[in-house]
């Protein structure tokens, strides 16, 4: 078993760490990721019980805390291999205590201020940055994160004029918003009027590419994860954030149009939409129309951007029926290149629900003659259509 002599349970300062301290964890560290990994170039045999022992070890003496601090003095390649040692750690169940590594962090939540703290410290950032995406994979480590002043100070992190500093942070950031759905609802529903505020102005609004287009990316995967349903339907229902949303349509880069098309839908796909809200889609639908015609032009070839088309136009369809507007549904029906059995289904009841039957009979004929063949939901609007029809000509 390695010698861990040099780890002291008491709190201590890296910047105190005595050189012989250093020079011992250049040899554990290695001894400890040969522990839990074998050796990278010979196959020797990984001891589960030894791992167990060794994360045991370093848990419930609080020799993570030791090592944390003292990474700073290590050397680059050391530090790499110290980030997948406390990773392998981190993620390990010992038998007699599964959640070693979870209670550690819960007691030593302090470890986490040091390691997010490390964004403002341009040598720390990647590797402390590392290390606390691991931290966060405990729910935790996320709760205590998401509850703090951290939140706020990440739309700066995101933000660092360099790439690599500022694609880690967005690494992090994005698994705090991801991992752990009901936590992450949680603290969205309290406090999403100023989390949204920021993350329009100074993410999706920002002049650089590389910052839209990963905060595009990750409100599409926010607002369609279905613990945020309540979120998301604020979200959709301000008019504000409609506007910058369009605005993202008309940006430069086809890649940023794409990850805000599934964003727009929901605004479109909305079942309640504010009379605002609705008046601006109204008012700009020809617009729409044109731009999702050349938008589609440009991923024709892309198989699984038609099949995720084939349901966001459908998912359009719907939505401005609901609202009123049937020619603006129509009109994006017939921009389809493609249309399932759903596609037609979403449009032949459009137009049954607004006693439109005449419209829902001819657009079955043309279903039938793209041999598209009908489902249960089909002939229950046609049904209806049909129940419609006749009432139109007793009454006549």
């Amino acid at each position: 078993m390695v010698g861990f002599g040099l780890f002291k349970k008491k709190k201590i300062s890296s910047s105190k760490t005595p050189a012989s301290s250093i020079q011992d964890l250049e040899r554990i560290i290695p001894e400890m990721r040969m522990v839990l990994f074998g050796d990278d170039d010979d196959e020797v045999t990984v001891s589960e019980r030894a791992c167990d022992q060794l994360t045991n070890t370093f848990f419930s003496e609080g020799r993570l805390r030791v090592l944390i601090l003292s990474l700073p003095k290590l050397e680059s390649g050391l530090q790499l291999d110290a980030i997948r040692v406390i990773a392998g750690l981190q993620r390990r169940r010992v038998a007699a205590n599964p959640y070693i590594a979870s209670d550690y962090m819960e007691n030593n939540l302090d470890l986490i201020d040091i390691l997010l703290s490390g964004y403002q410290v341009d040598d720390l950032a990647l590797t402390y940055g590392a290390i606390a995406r691991d931290c966060i994979r405990h729910q935790c480590v996320a709760k205590y994160v998401l509850e703090s002043d951290h939140m706020k100070k990440f739309f700066a992190y995101l933000q660092n004029p360099s790439f690599e500093i500022a694609s880690d942070a967005q690494a992090t950031f994005r698994e705090l918003l991801t991992r752990h759905k009901s936590t992450v609802s949680e603290f969205l529903s309290k406090n999403q009027d100023w989390f949204f505020q920021e993350y329009n102005s100074q993410l999706l609004e920002s002049p650089n590419y590389i910052t839209r287009r990963h905060a595009a990316k990750l409100l599409g995967d926010i607002l369609q994860c279905s613990s945020n349903s309540a979120v998301r339907d604020k979200y959709v229902s301000s008019l504000n954030n409609l506007r910058v949303v369009m605005n993202l349509l008309r940006d430069s880069n086809r890649h940023i149009q794409f990850e805000c098309f599934h964003v727009f839908k929901l605004f479109v796909g909305n079942q309640s939409k504010p009379q605002e809200i609705i008046r601006v889609l109204l008012a700009n639908q020809s617009k729409f129309l044109q731009f999702f015609g050349e938008f589609y032009l440009d991923r024709v070839n892309d198989e699984q951007f038609e099949a995720d088309n084939v349901v966001s136009w459908t998912t359009m369809i719907s939505g401005l029926a609901t609202s009123g507007d049937l020619d603006a549904a129509r009109g994006v029906f017939e921009q389809m290149q493609t249309r399932n059995v759903v596609s037609w289904t979403a449009m032949i009841n459009a137009y049954v629900r607004n006693e439109r039957a005449q419209e829902a009979f001819e657009l079955f004929q043309r279903m039938q003659l793209d041999n598209v063949r009908p489902n249960e939901s089909t002939l229950v609007s046609l049904l209806q259509a049909f129940k419609n029809w006749e009432s139109l000509k007793l009454g006549g």
